[in-house]
């Protein structure tokens, strides 16, 4: 689509909205006045005496409609950004909306967290109505994903009541996978052609913990949560993941460490033995991710397991004794039907996990969902299958006692939804919310990590990236020490 701005370069908030409205137009920035006959945007801001006045002007195909919104005009730089960017959104909103004739779940609200704002509005003093009325009238979010933000903010309340000034969180990124899945665009690496990267990696990664454990000693800062994802964690082999968890537990002080979580993942990686060790070393919480328990969609996907592996494999975590699971699944996957999710959530159900996340499918560039060349690009759900599919499992989930604790959105995510950590109450994951919400530093070991170093007195938020692939972070030691002094510069002025 072609934009036209007036009065402003407010790229980023015109191109957010687009992908709301229209996500499958991209945004195009052409010389002169609108083409007769085009598909485009002219979106104008102006002064007008105490306000800033908003105004869009669309046209697709053939028909136009318009929209408008206003704001105080502030001499504060940055509160003038916010507030141009907001009604320049709610006016592009505005003339979209008018034209689609409907109204996406989340409304105006393009965000990847749309869970902060509640969260600001609460702590800042407004009651949990006033924070969701905001949301319904100002952002135009539906007055059911207004609720499920809320009970995410409450989580985060909590949350925040719980934390201490000088602590932190860990995330240990493993970035090897037995097979790539079809909609994932984080190529880690295939084990079984780069099994001979997995014991340099081990020894680095064992160099990182030791750097980390002693900038966090000499900081006095203590790790609250532990997270150790991927990829896929447990394509380490058991004596590997041995010498990883043993030299966590010797570095570190986990005196303060209220929650140890290692993402299992595949099913076809796990393994009583790889399990016995986790449990040995205090780990509490495993994720088992069938992400369906339909076997033809688990094909279409490109997993090398079935449906009984799941079973399997959860059977052997509950007997390892782990006393939290969470388990995914993913509404919108190729082949999969509103009757094939809801049945797979009823079985997931039924298995009793205290934790249960409900993703919405991501058309990631780079992913074979989205054409690589590799394979044909299966067909779809569609937004109104994937729209049941939720629905059923908020009321599935709400039925057996679970609540909403967690919530993000991606780019190209069907229908617009987003993901949802479901738990029983008392098993919310702490390291979820922390890290979606943004409350504390996280301090991001091995491939793929982002350290974000994070102030909470003003929001200010450093991200410092490991590298994502194997190959690529043999090759970084400098880098990896770079990165624990800026944090350990960080975490000095916070203790200042």
């Amino acid at each position: 689509m072609d934009l036209y701005f007036y009065g402003h370069d407010y790229k980023y908030a015109a191109e957010q909205m687009l992908l709301t409205l229209f996500p499958e137009e991209r945004p195009v920035y052409p010389e002169g006045e609108p083409r007769p006959g085009s598909d485009h945007l002219v979106l104008t801001l102006r002064e007008e005496g105490n306000l800033l006045t908003a105004r869009a002007r669309l046209t697709v195909g053939g028909k136009t409609a318009e929209g408008e919104d206003r704001g105080p005009l502030t001499d504060a730089g940055l509160e003038r950004d916010r507030v141009a960017q907001r009604i320049l959104k709610l006016a592009f909103y505005r003339a979209g909306t008018a034209l689609l004739g409907k109204e996406p779940p989340w409304g105006a609200l393009t965000g990847v967290r749309p869970v902060k704002l509640p969260t600001r509005d609460m702590r800042a003093g407004a009651s949990r109505e006033e924070a969701k009325h905001r949301l319904m009238t100002e952002y135009r979010v539906s007055p059911g994903r207004a609720e499920l933000a809320m009970d995410c903010a409450d989580a985060s309340l909590s949350a925040i009541d719980s934390l201490q000034p000088d602590e932190l969180s860990l995330y240990i990124g493993i970035p090897f996978c037995p097979t790539r899945c079809a909609y994932c665009s984080f190529v880690s690496a295939d084990v079984i052609r780069t099994l001979k990267l997995l014991p340099p990696f081990v020894e680095l990664l064992l160099e990182e913990v030791d750097m980390a454990a002693a900038m966090l000693k000499a900081q006095g800062f203590f790790i609250r949560t532990i997270y150790i994802g991927g990829g896929t964690p447990t394509t380490l082999s058991a004596p590997q993941m041995d010498a990883l968890l043993s030299r966590v537990r010797e570095k570190f002080d986990l005196s303060r460490c209220t929650e140890f979580t290692v993402e299992a993942g595949r099913p076809d990686t796990i393994t009583a033995e790889k399990l016995a060790v986790i449990r040995r070393y205090g780990v509490d919480r495993v994720s088992v991710n069938p992400q369906t328990m339909e076997d033809h969609v688990l094909s279409a996907m490109g997993r090398a397991h079935t449906a009984d592996d799941i079973r399997r494999a959860f059977a052997l975590v509950r007997e390892a004794g782990f006393p939290c699971v969470n388990m995914d699944l993913i509404a919108g996957l190729p082949k999969d039907t509103v009757e094939g999710f809801c049945a797979s959530l009823d079985e997931v159900i039924a298995l009793g996990p205290e934790n249960i996340t409900v993703h919405t499918l991501a058309l990631k560039k780079g992913s074979r969902l989205l054409g690589d060349g590799s394979a044909p690009v299966p067909v779809l759900p569609s937004a109104e299958d994937v729209d049941a599919m939720l629905s059923y499992a908020w009321n599935a989930l709400r039925s057996v006692g679970q609540r909403p604790y967690y919530l993000y959105r991606q780019k190209y995510m069907s229908g617009s939804f987003e993901n949802v950590g479901w738990s029983v109450p008392g098993w919310e994951n702490l390291y979820n919310i922390c890290m979606m919400e943004e409350l504390h530093t996280i301090l991001s070991l091995g491939g793929g990590g982002i350290t974000k170093l994070i102030d909470p007195a003003t929001g200010h938020i450093e991200r410092l990236s490991n590298p994502k692939y194997p190959h690529e972070y043999l090759q970084s030691r400098e880098k990896l020490r770079s990165i624990k002094e800026k944090t350990a510069a960080f975490l000095a002025q916070r203790k200042e």
